[in-house]
């Protein structure tokens, strides 16, 4: 008998050897794994080497024996020291390995931002790290350091994660940032000069929105933005509903870069240099779709509770209010407050849209909380459903 364990999710198979596989108990975890194939049915199997500490010829030629046998293996959580024995041997050529994550804990770091998938947080004054929500994160980690690279392929100023680690039961990217601040923190502890962090950032913001992308590199935002109409549709007024979707369908295709996510918590100040951060959202399309979610940020998100833009952004209501209206008035280049609050009403309406489709999906309309969010969003999407005749400006 071995110390070899198992478990069968979704056709896989997945063996976790523990201690050593030297020429004393090779055949003993032979015999086990044999048994554990025969009696699980599979279409995979993976061995999980986390509590593997050595490994011999002897357990070599098992693991060899077993890819002929199973040509879906693979090796996964392998420790540097036994992945080594792996590298020397020839077997990363013939087995695909993968190295086991670094582990980092989070506990008392300070939280410098929050989005949909995950945290992020300051580890020291060099480094900072997104924790995702998901334990299942490792293609979600995957899709965004290629977005992120991408990104700043393109020119777009962004810190490249250089490292996946394991925060407890999840998984977090690592970046290098040393001594950056995000803009949050910037305008909380200089207030005075809140309108210098506005024009910076308004000026990334456009330099992101006039970066052209290939269709196949980002997701479509317009699509998504659709997806979002259709679904409210059937809590608004026949007309409103149709006269919704037709102007997010009106929308022309558009391939200019969104952040998708773009608030004062993902732009950093490094060293003088703006940078952009949290790169899963990367997308393509119309401007008004990225002040949607810039709306919904400072103004949408806190419109049923005031307090909510506090907890999230670090900054008062007022402050958020005053941050959305410099935006606007710098990315038009205009003073004029009627043309300001036509670009405002349309963003409005799009990000109401998201976040009334957000609580039906999320909350129970039977909660007191929940329904008067549903309430509110609801009251501004009919409302601005008699002021908005088109998305475009």
């Amino acid at each position: 008998m071995s110390d070899l364990t198992y478990k069968s999710e979704q056709n896989t198979l997945t063996l976790f050897p523990a201690g050593r596989i030297d020429s004393a108990n090779a055949a003993a975890v032979e015999k086990d794994i044999l048994a554990s194939l025969a009696s699980t049915p599979h279409d995979e199997v993976v061995m999980d080497l986390e509590n593997l500490s050595y490994i011999s010829s002897a357990g070599l030629r098992v693991v060899l024996r077993l890819r002929k046998a199973e040509p879906t293996l693979k090796l996964i959580n392998v420790s540097s020291e036994v992945y080594e024995i792996f590298d020397m041997t020839g077997f990363t050529e013939i087995v695909p390995v993968e190295k086991a994550y670094r582990r980092l804990s989070v506990e008392g770091c300070e939280a410098i931002g929050a989005g949909a998938n995950g945290k992020v947080y300051r580890l020291d004054p060099d480094t900072i790290i997104k924790v995702y929500n998901n334990p299942d994160s490792l293609p979600d980690i995957r899709r965004e350091r290629e977005l992120a690279r991408r990104a700043f392929v393109l020119g777009i100023p962004t810190a490249i994660p250089y490292d996946v680690v394991r925060v407890g039961e999840s998984y977090g990217s690592v970046f290098e940032l040393l001594n950056a601040d995000s803009f949050g923190r910037l305008i909380r502890d200089d207030p005075e000069h809140v309108d210098k962090y506005i024009t910076l950032y308004v000026d990334l913001l456009k330099k992101i929105h006039s970066t052209v992308v290939r269709p196949e590199d980002m997701p479509d935002e317009r699509e998504v933005v659709i997806g979002w109409a259709k679904f409210v549709g059937k809590y608004l007024p026949a007309e409103k509903a149709e006269k919704l979707l037709k102007m997010v369908e009106d929308v022309p295709e558009d391939l200019h870069m969104l952040h998708g996510d773009y608030h004062i918590k993902n732009v950093m100040m490094q060293s003088g240099e703006v940078l952009l951060i949290d790169m899963d959202t990367l997308c393509h399309g119309h401007p008004i779709l990225e002040l949607a979610s810039v709306f919904n940020a400072y103004q949408g998100f806190s419109a049923p509770d005031h307090t909510a833009v506090e907890r999230f952004l670090g900054i008062p209501f007022d402050t958020a209010a005053y941050i959305w209206r410099r935006t606007l008035a710098l990315y038009l280049g205009t003073e004029d407050e009627k043309r300001i609050n036509e670009v405002a009403n349309k963003a409005a309406l799009i990000g109401f849209t998201r976040l009334l489709r957000r609580t039906v999906r999320r909350g129970d309309l039977n909660d007191p909380a929940v329904k008067k969010e549903y309430d509110v969003y609801l009251e501004n999407v009919l409302a601005l459903l008699d002021q908005v005749d088109t998305l475009l400006f």
